[in-house]
């Protein structure tokens, strides 16, 4: 479990260095958090695993409210740049 947390980790970093839309980079976001819980249950023994499984539990609800979040801000930023890019100029002499 640990190569694939970090692979996961390191191609999250990795998306989230080369994509400049904000969609993406939420996305990418969401992979390096997998990463780092593949990574946590990695390195948890036996004796404390339910105590790590509750953990992973509340961090998976607390990333999936903070995907949504973040969606319904890209939502809002994208319309507001749609608005910005179709509102008449003051300076324009055409209207």
């Amino acid at each position: 479990m640990r190569p694939g947390g970090l692979g996961l980790l390191v191609l999250g970093l990795w998306a989230f260095a080369l994509h400049r839309h904000l969609l993406r980079r939420l996305l990418a976001f969401n992979v390096i958090g997998t990463g780092i819980f593949l990574l946590l249950m990695s390195l948890v023994g036996p004796s404390a695993m339910p105590a790590a499984h509750g953990l992973v539990v509340i961090g998976l609800v607390v990333a999936l409210v903070g995907t949504a979040l973040g969606a319904l801000l890209v939502r809002r930023i994208e319309a507001l740049e749609w608005a910005h890019a179709a509102a008449p100029r003051a300076d324009d002499p055409s209207t």
